[in-house]
């Protein structure tokens, strides 16, 4: 039976040819045995450089960033302009057949404006993230006559609403969202240097290897997960229905991304219901 895969890359491998083209690799190795995959990438380190060039100050809460105005136009100059071009170039040097999207285009991911709200880890009060959208939609038709076609989409997360108004959307969520309405059967979020769930967050040998969701729920009670880490978890968990399961991943080498699949837990972290 044919899987479907969607995976999440942080802006990081894309300026790390030799992880980027592991997962090039491992990604067609999968592709041919007949597996569908879908990639969905961010571009927050490179959105925070060139805005601090540009005089702007990341603002980013709890591993959320605030979108205004200003940050939103470097958001589309590089999501939707560098970023996809260096992912979908990179990973066609694999061989794959990579589409480059935006997920304005076609109504591939509908959002709305996020309106003020409360956080984990960001305190008590509720948070404006400006031009921040929440997700209300998945073009699966789209996607899916791409898949049954042999292609691979390479989509960058920005979105629109009704209206085409634009909003800068987190990339983990992007993918949570999209491998939920696929259904997939596993979604990996490449998080890039973390090797997975750390039981320290400075140790990278206490990774977590499994976690079930009452047990992720567990450790960002207790203060365990922390940071970014925790809205990745919080993404996963509320997905974990529809997904088969949820894979946390650090830098991999060649083969690491098929063996996490295979034998999950064995590299970076499995969450699974």
């Amino acid at each position: 039976m044919t899987q479907t895969i969607v995976v999440k890359l942080g802006g990081n491998v894309a300026t790390d040819p030799e992880q980027l083209d592991a997962i090039g690799q491992d990604l067609a190795a999968l592709a041919a045995t007949g597996a569908a995959i879908v990639v969905v990438h961010g571009g927050g380190p490179q959105v925070s450089e060139v805005s601090k060039k540009l005089g702007i100050e990341p603002n980013i809460v709890a591993g959320r960033r605030i979108t205004d105005a200003a940050t939103l136009e470097v958001v589309k100059y590089i999501l939707a302009g560098q970023m996809s071009v260096d992912f979908t170039c990179g990973l066609a040097r694999s061989g794959l057949r990579t589409v480059g999207l935006s997920g304005v285009s076609s109504g591939l991911v509908a959002a709305v404006k996020r309106p003020p709200r409360v956080v984990s880890g960001g305190g008590d009060a509720p948070i404006d993230f400006g031009h921040v959208g929440d997700i209300v939609g998945v073009n699966t038709h789209l996607l899916r006559t791409l898949l049954d076609a042999g292609y691979v989409p390479v989509i960058n997360s920005v979105a629109a609403d009704a209206e085409q108004r634009p909003y800068n959307i987190n990339a983990d969520i992007a993918g949570t969202c999209i491998a939920a309405e696929l259904g997939a059967d596993h979604l990996v979020l490449l998080t890039g240097g973390v090797a997975g769930v750390l039981g320290d967050k400075d140790v990278p040998e206490t990774r977590i290897p499994r976690l079930t969701a009452a047990q992720a729920r567990e450790a960002i009670r207790s203060g365990v997960i922390q940071g970014g880490m925790i809205p990745k978890i919080e993404e996963a968990l509320a997905v974990l229905d529809r997904v088969g399961a949820v894979h946390i991943l650090g830098d991999v080498s060649a083969g690491e991304l098929r063996r996490a699949l295979d034998e999950p837990g064995v590299v970076g972290t499995a969450i699974v219901p």
